[in-house]
């Protein structure tokens, strides 16, 4: 008899999936999102559940559907050259080098630092809180085997135990009218595409092509040994975990915009988070707010490390050991977590513009590849195509001292006039479609040359 999962395995599968993915900028980025859409927060949010909700879906189901094991077997289709530079990329940008640090600068900046008295040593007080968050990450990343049970059935329910005393507070005592709040400038006219590109800041779409593997690798590990099987539990669990993200990404955006009847503009989410938990529950909201941010940062960084130690195990299999791995990759990521949460946030994005889009490709060509074969001409070209215009879109989001020490900047104004979106961030999608026509039509040029 075919092993299925139960009802009760696919909610502890799923809650863990919305454990691994809902983290730090799960938080922060919304709540700021809200404050700045104001009354057009509608599209905003739209916007942002495609890329922030939507494609981590995708992600999931692209791994499930396409019977991969995981990122190595679905970038492989195109190259090994390529499957080794993209996972490498994708694993250390939401890993050691951006996301795992900011899982504990996080906390750290909007939760710790509020309830650290005057004249307190900041850089201390970040050196001794890393080194306790990422001794944490690394007890219990040591033990993959047991993520379910540490990230689905005890750290998520203690967060959203935390996350649903401060939403749902705030949400019955509005801070004032949605309807009312006044747009900041590129919401006013443009909230849908500001908000999708909003939604890559939480890096969700490339986690989930990291986190498919883990999921699969869980619910094998519960006994389900059959490829279909395997499959259709993966999307189940996508699908409850995302609905669960959409649901408090909407809440948290909600309070976000509302806070806005009380307060100004906050530099950024973790501000506003720190003014509406004080509002509400004064110094108990610091304490709140610190122990819920902590314990999302913490399980999402436990299943980073955990993936990124296994896919490095997978890819360099002569080189270190999983545990090797794990030390290696919460020292790291400890170390540039110290020097803070804004020069992180700023040295990922330009990262982000140029992998987001070879992400989405990728993810969209194993959902349909069944359409084309997996034909390796398909993939290529369309990759091809998106990663050339993708370094322009890298290019243009550096700071502007960056740009004008690379003297690029004729190379942008040129890409603004032959790409179509360039300006809003999104020039590759013009040449993934040329890529894709290129591709099928090699691939179906290459069969005729064989049948004839």
């Amino acid at each position: 008899m075919k092993r299925k999962l139960t009802g009760g395995e696919l909610v502890s599968v799923a809650s863990m999936l919305f454990g691994l993915f809902f983290g730090a900028g799960n938080l922060i980025f919304p709540i700021h999102m809200g404050q700045l859409a104001g009354r057009q927060l509608v599209p905003a949010i739209l916007g942002f559940l495609i890329t922030g909700v939507g494609l981590p879906l995708m992600g999931v189901a692209s791994i499930g559907v396409s019977r991969s094991d995981g990122l190595i077997g679905l970038s492989g289709r195109v190259s090994r050259g390529y499957c080794v530079f993209f996972t490498c990329a994708l694993y250390l940008t939401i890993g050691p080098l951006f996301a795992i640090p900011r899982c504990a600068a996080v906390p750290f900046t909007v939760g710790v630092e509020a309830l650290l008295g005057a004249g307190a040593n900041v850089s201390l007080a970040l050196a001794v809180f890393s080194a306790l968050f990422f001794a944490a990450v690394l007890g219990f990343s040591l033990f993959p085997g047991r993520i379910l049970t540490w990230v689905g059935r005890i750290l998520n329910p203690l967060f959203l135990v935390f996350l649903g005393v401060l939403v749902i507070t705030a949400l019955l005592h509005p801070m004032g009218a949605v309807s009312a709040v006044e747009p900041a400038a590129g919401y006013d006219t443009g909230a849908f595409i500001t908000g999708f590109l909003d939604g890559y800041d939480t890096m969700d779409a490339l986690a989930s092509l990291a986190f498919g593997i883990v999921v699969i690798n869980v619910i094998r590990g519960l006994g389900v040994e059959e490829p279909h099987a395997i499959a259709r539990s993966t999307v189940s669990a996508g699908v409850f975990s995302c609905a669960m993200m959409a649901l408090i990404y909407l809440a948290v955006a909600v309070v976000g915009a509302q806070s806005r009847g009380l307060f100004d503009t906050c530099a950024n989410g973790g501000e506003v988070l720190t003014l509406v938990a004080d509002h509400y529950f004064g110094t108990a909201g610091a304490l709140i707010l610190a122990v819920t941010v902590t314990f999302a940062c913490l399980k999402t960084a436990v299943g980073l490390v955990t993936s990124c130690a296994e896919t490095f195990c997978a890819l360099f299999p002569r080189a270190l050991s999983y545990r090797k791995w794990a030390v290696l990759f919460s020292v790291v990521s400890l170390l540039i977590a110290n020097l803070g949460l804004t020069a992180i946030t700023a040295y990922s994005v330009p990262v982000l513009m140029l992998l987001y889009p070879l992400a989405i490709t990728l993810i969209l060509l194993g959902l349909f590849g069944e359409r084309f074969g997996h034909s390796r001409y398909v993939y290529g070209c369309v990759t091809g195509f998106t990663l050339c215009a993708a370094v322009f879109d890298l290019l243009r989001a550096l700071p502007q001292a960056a740009i004008d020490a690379l003297h690029v900047q004729p190379l942008l104004d040129a890409a603004a006039k032959v790409l179509p979106l360039f300006s809003h961030g999104l020039g590759w999608v013009l040449p993934a479609l040329l890529g894709l026509i290129v591709g099928l039509c090699v691939m179906r040029a290459k069969e005729g040359a064989k049948r004839s």
